[in-house]
């Protein structure tokens, strides 16, 4: 049964609109887990926008929960993600003037800088993925240094679905890219923009072994909450 991995960066940026405590992303991860979720999602971001260094460290050392930690990068935060264990890292390209991450990493310019990452990763036994756009060439790519993981950005397709404009050109590159992942040896997950509809969509490319969804369940959530929204999803994904 495919996986489904909660974003939860909104619940600390909902918290720091106050500057106060609450809500607390470290019980938003225990609450997600609760409903079904079979991971969490938080990023360090370098300007700390949302997920604080003390909210990464507290919610890593939930021994029940599987923490997917998101990082760009610079040497600061690579060594900060060392420091705090987590038990999956996703490497990610990250701009400090962008809302949100937009577009995947620029492996061809940056290969050996993330080659080097991922061994350091691998050397404390955290399994690796890269954030990429849906194409063959960062597959390839992904497996030469050393990736256990994709993660294709569904954005652009998730803004054709939204939009209701024609998605078939965008679909067969994730689609592409996903078949090529699992021949490689690499495991497929897919993030970015998703919501109800697309998740469905993109559900039917049996090589997609884990969706990370964070915006779309959050705003939701406030409506309807955690625990309806995820089984929700949790219901799409079982199809």
């Amino acid at each position: 049964m495919r996986r489904l991995g909660v974003n939860i960066d909104h619940v600390a940026t909902l918290r720091n609109a106050r500057g106060e405590y609450h809500p607390d992303p470290f019980q938003a991860a225990k609450f997600v887990k609760k409903s079904g979720a079979n991971s969490v999602t938080i990023h360090l971001r370098e300007d700390r926008r949302h997920i604080k260094d003390l909210d990464a460290r507290k919610i890593c050392s939930i021994k029940n929960i599987q923490v997917n930690l998101e990082i760009s990068t610079r040497d600061q935060i690579v060594r900060n993600a060392l420091k705090i264990k987590p038990n999956f890292i996703c490497i990610v390209p990250e701009n400090r003037k962008e809302v949100t991450t937009e577009g995947g990493l620029n492996l061809s310019k940056n290969k050996n800088k993330i080659k080097k990452i991922i061994k350091l990763f691998k050397n404390r036994k955290i399994r690796t993925s890269l954030f990429i756009d849906p194409s063959e060439k960062d597959v390839k790519i992904s497996k030469d240094v050393g990736a256990d993981c994709i993660e294709i950005h569904t954005g652009k397709f998730a803004n054709l679905v939204k939009s209701k404009k024609n998605i078939k050109s965008e679909l067969l590159r994730i689609n592409r890219c996903s078949k090529l992942g699992f021949k490689l040896g690499l495991e497929v997950h897919a993030g970015h923009g998703l919501d109800y509809k697309s998740t469905k969509i993109l559900s039917k490319i049996n090589e997609i072994e884990e969706f990370n969804i964070g915006h779309f369940i959050i705003g939701e959530s406030v409506f309807n909450g955690f625990d309806k929204v995820i089984k929700n999803f949790k219901k799409i994904l079982r199809k």
